[in-house]
């Protein structure tokens, strides 16, 4: 017995060693959450409360193995979402935890984005999949081509993919069509006009303006979304697998929902001069667009986060003031801004639960394995929590050709 117990000794010590620098990085992480809290069970049988010092999200994490906190500082949010495809950590409702970094992201620096030597690689890799013309139709193909079939399972029955706009007790068909009006307006055309939609989604703004009785032409560069749009046969509608630079002519108006962050910033200037080039004199653009805080953004931009790796290769999120300090300087006047990063947060919520409901049912294709599902609701999750932590946002905005 008593050699047993100096064994167990011995075990317990080398544990205890062995967690020592991972409450080091805890102890970071408990510094940098102003408010909100994370209950935390730890794989060395302890649990802690890290943050609670004052009112905020309350985030439940049981930590399996301190590799996902060995990912965590080395891979930032890449690592954190293969470590919980690895099962290193779970929680039942993961939406707090990605609030509260996202609420707490200042105080928190670079605690949970990666460093050093994963840093470089995951931007070499980025690097590789820049927008180009034929780096964008191939990363718009790893996305939006994952099958009309897919998207139809969870999306509202308008296939609107970007977020709605909620009035006092809408659905979520009745809020896409009030962000679906609330563009259409923005362009201030009226029937007859011709509106020029870099990124056409499966045609609901089009759908709406077409029977507006505008003319509109529609960019994708899906092939599923153009097969989707060609068997609608919308009247007044064309639609092109067309790059946005390579739009001719000229139009009484622009719209574009959400296709902005699939541009990368080195790409900023041409989808604004291409804006430019084809309105016509007094001619306005309603543009759609999600953006971080400009706090984080050069940290964001230095880096490779969860989306851009394993979701959506080549996006970038907006600075508003960048953006709209190019605009400007093409002779865009920015109008009437609204954010609405909340609704976004709804939307998430519930395109998650259609998203359940269909797995639930056996209604998501086959082919997209539970690898993928497990993915894609990470995805989502990932997403609601960065807009009810206010980090990012999103919004409308007109540009009225000067």
């Amino acid at each position: 017995m008593e050699a047993g117990g100096i064994h167990l000794h011995r075990r317990s010590r080398t544990a205890r060693l062995i967690a020592r620098p991972f409450h080091r990085l805890l102890d970071r992480i408990d510094r940098g959450l102003e408010c909100g809290a994370i209950e935390a069970q730890l794989p060395d049988g302890t649990a802690r409360l890290i943050g609670g010092r004052a009112d905020g999200p309350v985030a439940i994490v049981a930590v399996h193995r301190w590799r996902a906190l060995v990912r965590l500082a080395t891979a930032g949010s890449v690592g954190w979402y293969e470590g919980w495809e690895a099962g290193d950590w779970s929680s039942p409702d993961p939406v707090p935890l990605f609030d509260l970094f996202m609420r707490n992201r200042v105080a928190l620096g670079r605690a949970a984005r990666s460093g050093g030597v994963a840093r470089l690689a995951a931007r070499a890799w980025h690097h590789l999949r820049r927008n180009h013309r034929a780096g964008s139709r191939r990363n718009i193909a790893a996305h939006y081509d994952l099958g009309n079939d897919f998207y139809r399972e969870w999306l509202d029955d308008s296939l609107t993919y970007s977020s709605a706009l909620f009035g006092q007790g809408d659905t979520l068909e009745q809020a896409q069509a009030r962000k679906l009006m609330a563009v259409l307006n923005r362009t201030g055309t009226k029937p007859g006009d011709t509106i020029l939609e870099i990124g056409c989604g499966w045609g609901s703004f089009a759908a709406l303006a077409s029977g507006q009785g505008r003319s509109v032409h529609a960019l994708t560069l899906s092939t599923e979304q153009k097969a989707m749009l060609d068997a609608r046969d919308l009247p007044g509608v064309t639609v092109s697998l067309t790059d946005y630079r390579d739009t001719a002519g000229r139009f009484d108006a622009v719209a574009s929902i959400e296709m902005v962050e699939a541009v990368g910033q080195a790409y900023w200037p041409a989808y604004l001069d291409t804006i430019a080039r084809v309105l016509k004199p007094g001619g306005r653009a309603a543009i759609q667009y999600i953006a971080i805080a400009g706090d984080v953004f050069d940290a964001y931009a230095s880096s490779v986060d969860f989306i851009q790796r394993h979701v959506f290769p080549g996006g970038m999120l907006l600075s508003e003031t960048r953006f709209r300090a190019l605009a400007e300087a093409r002779g865009l006047s920015w109008q009437d801004t609204r954010h609405f990063g909340f609704d976004y947060a709804e939307t998430l919520r519930l395109w998650r639960e259609r998203f359940d409901a269909a797995e639930r049912e056996g209604r998501l294709p086959a082919r997209l394995d539970a690898r993928f599902r497990r993915l894609w609701r990470y995805y989502l999750m990932y997403c609601e929590g960065g807009f009810r932590g206010g980090g990012i946002t999103v919004a409308q905005v007109t540009l009225v050709r000067e």
